[in-house]
C-alpha cells in the first residue's frame, strides 16, 4: 500500500558502472526514473554516476540517503566479479551481506525449471545485506532489494523498469508538480532582464528559460513549474505580457538594441 501523500517528497539516483563512465553503455534509466517519479509527485533532485569502486559507491549512497527521502540505484547486482553493489550497500549500512535463504530457494527453482545449472556465480544474485527485503523482478527473477530508504535495482533498462513498478506502490507521494510553457520568439539576451524581474516577483514557482535554434534564429521556451495552480497562472500571465510587450513595434525596437 502506498504511503500517505506529503507536500514534497525528494529522491536521488545513483547509477553504477564503469561502462557508463567510459561511454560504452548509454544510460536510459535516469530519464525513465525522472519521468516516472514526476508522475508520482516525487522530486528527483540529484543524480550521480560512479564506477565499479566500492568506496565510491559507499560514499555516494551515504551522502544521498542522508539528504533525500528515497535513493534509487541502478547496476551492479549481477553474477560477475564486478557486481559489487550489494557489498557496497552492506558496507554503507554497516551490515554483513550473505545469501538470503528464500531468494536462494526461489532462484534455484527458477534455474532448475529452465534446466540450467545453479552455479556459484548465479547464487551471488541471492546475496542481500542483513535487514534488506527483496524487490520483485518479474523479468529475470533475480531480485533487487530495499534497505532503509535505498532501493537497489538492476542496470538493464527493462529489468530496472519492472523493479520500479514493483516498488511504486510502497512509495509515499507528493503533491504533483504542474508545468506550463510559453513560446517566446526572442532570444535569452533580449528577455533576460525582464524575466529576472518576473522570477523575483513570483518566487513561489520555478521559471526556466530554454533556448532553441532553428538554423536561422534563436528563440526561447519559458517553462513555469509549481504546485499552486493560481500562482502558476499569475506567473504565466506575466510571461505572456512580457512577450506581448516585446512584440509591439516599440518593444521590437527595444529587442534589437539588447
Amino acid at each position: 500500500m502506498a504511503e500517505k501523500q506529503a507536500d514534497t517528497v525528494t529522491a536521488a539516483m545513483l547509477a553504477i558502472g564503469d561502462e557508463l563512465l567510459s561511454g560504452r553503455t548509454k544510460d536510459r534509466n535516469i530519464a525513465y526514473l525522472a519521468d516516472y517519479l514526476t508522475a508520482l509527485g516525487i522530486d528527483l533532485k540529484e543524480v550521480r554516476i560512479v564506477g565499479d569502486e566500492q568506496q565510491q559507491i559507499v560514499a555516494a549512497v551515504n551522502a544521498l540517503r542522508a539528504t533525500h527521502d528515497y535513493v534509487f540505484t541502478s547496476g551492479g547486482i549481477g553474477p560477475t566479479h564486478d557486481d559489487i553493489t550489494a557489498d557496497a550497500i552492506g558496507d554503507a549500512f554497516g551490515v554483513p551481506v550473505d545469501h538470503d535463504p528464500a531468494t536462494l530457494e526461489m532462484l534455484g527453482a527458477h534455474y532448475a525449471g529452465r534446466g540450467i545449472e545453479f552455479t556459484e556465480a548465479r547464487k551471488r544474485m541471492a546475496r542481500l545485506p542483513l535487514g534488506a527485503t527483496p524487490v520483485d523482478n518479474p523479468v529475470s527473477k533475480a531480485p533487487g532489494f530495499k534497505i532503509g530508504n535505498v532501493h537497489v535495482m538492476a542496470g538493464v533498462p527493462p529489468i530496472f523498469q519492472a523493479m520500479l513498478e514493483s516498488i511504486a506502490p510502497t512509495l509515499k507521494t507528493g503533491v504533483k508538480t504542474i508545468s506550463r510553457h510559453v513560446d517566446c520568439p526572442f532570444p535569452e539576451g533580449t528577455i533576460g532582464e525582464l524575466l529576472t524581474v518576473i522570477a523575483q516577483e513570483n518566487r513561489d514557482v520555478a521559471i526556466g528559460s530554454y533556448p532553441r535554434f532553428d538554423g536561422k534564429t534563436f528563440s526561447v521556451q519559458i517553462v513555469v513549474r509549481g504546485r499552486d495552480e493560481a500562482k502558476i497562472d499569475a506567473a504565466v500571465e506575466a510571461v505572456e505580457a512580457m512577450v506581448a510587450q516585446l512584440s509591439t513595434a516599440e518593444g521590437s525596437a527595444f529587442a534589437k538594441r539588447v
